[in-house]
């Protein structure tokens, strides 16, 4: 990646305090690990920084990284509403409130004299933030209710998009998008090494070589780069333990968790012909392991695990217990030659590249979305 685009980034900073970082709303562990390095990286340069990310809940197997549990899933504010009374003449005697029928009154008793309407201003101060970083991800309709509730802080600051999936739209002030990385985490060492690798401590480390193995699988994907181990290498001379990583990540499982993987693996089913292995959790899947939708991380990388001969893994759940209106939840990752985004085009995918997307399909029972999806990706396969 260019000097230039990390330059203009550390010119950015400069004078900046309240920094927003943000990714798509089915993050995975590279977008959670990656968010924390660049949240603690920026705090050790003296910045305050909120991670917020529509409707998020932390992974169990990612809970060991320092900051995580401060990600939002929601924001708190953003902006304040200022009311400004003129009392050069009168002075004050007494400010109280009240609420009543959700409705704020504020009471001015003036010292002398009286108050009008002609005394009073009101205003809205700036957005909380001077930045936003939003990492991996493609586009803004991916970021769901962060954006598109608060699409004006996104047009009035600086965005800087990083990102390393092939597919990203350039929506940023700046973009820094390598589809040759194996990760964002990777992206983000990169970067930190130009603008001041001295603030890469033992936890922003620790950080980046989380988000390196988990979108590798612990350095078994076909992108690993010389550059890769290297850089893993001198992460883990900064401190990071990746022996203590890795037990974090894949061999710290919740009876809850390892009950929902073999429900999912006991409806596992396998189309040869066209390299594709799929499974299905119901509701009741759910309820017989305790198991949250948290819990079903890199799930879908247990099947590729399974199938090394698969080249497109499908995994169908339901969302949630509304019965009369049911969510199914469909995540496509194609890990041989296929484009996953355009094979759910059709379903509206929600998020995702050519590597893995995702989409929810409403109205419509477990079976009639795998039945629908399942025929629909043959048809195109057979073409």
């Amino acid at each position: 990646m260019s000097l230039n685009d990390y330059e203009q980034i550390k010119k950015l900073l400069e004078g900046k305090k309240d920094i927003l970082i943000t990714f798509h709303k089915e993050g995975t562990g590279d977008m959670v690990a990656s968010s924390v390095a660049l949240a603690l990286y920026l705090e050790s340069i003296g910045k305050r920084v909120d991670i917020v990310v529509q409707d998020f809940v932390l992974a169990k197997n990612l809970e060991f990284l320092k900051k995580a549990e401060t990600i939002k899933a929601n924001f708190s504010h953003l902006q304040k509403f200022v009311i400004t009374v003129d009392t050069d003449k009168t002075g004050v005697h007494e400010l109280s409130y009240d609420l009543k029928d959700e409705k704020l009154r504020i009471f001015v008793t003036p010292k002398q004299g009286f108050l009008t309407r002609n005394d009073v201003r009101t205003a809205q101060s700036d957005f909380k933030y001077d930045i936003i970083f939003v990492l991996g991800t493609e586009d803004y309709a991916a970021l769901g209710s962060i954006y598109d509730s608060n699409t004006e802080l996104f047009y009035n600051k600086p965005v800087i998009n990083i990102d390393n999936h092939a597919g990203n739209e350039h929506f940023g002030q700046i973009n820094i998008i390598d589809s040759t990385a194996t990760s964002v985490g990777e992206i983000l060492a990169d970067m930190f090494e130009t603008i001041g690798s001295e603030h890469i401590n033992e936890q922003v480390a620790t950080a980046l070589l989380t988000a390196i193995i988990a979108n590798t699988h612990s350095f078994r994907t076909q992108n690993i780069k010389p550059y890769t181990l290297n850089l893993a290498s001198k992460l883990m001379s900064l401190g990071a333990d990746r022996d203590h990583i890795v037990q974090n990540l894949y061999r710290t499982r919740s009876l809850s968790t390892l009950k929902l993987w073999g429900q999912a693996l006991s409806h596992i089913q396998h189309d040869k012909s066209i390299g594709l292995v799929w499974t299905t959790i119901t509701r009741d899947d759910f309820v017989r392991s305790g198991a949250e939708t948290n819990e079903l991380y890199d799930i879908v990388d247990e099947l590729i695990s399974n199938s090394p001969e698969a080249s497109l893994t499908l995994l169908f759940y339901e969302q949630n217990n509304n019965l009369e209106k049911p969510s199914i939840h469909v995540i496509l990752k194609a890990v041989k030659g296929h484009n996953a985004h355009e094979l759910l085009k059709p379903f509206q995918p929600t998020a995702g590249d050519k590597k893995q997307a995702s989409t929810i399909i409403i109205n419509k029972t477990l079976k009639e979305v795998e039945e629908e999806v399942i025929n629909y990706i043959k048809k195109q396969l057979a073409t």
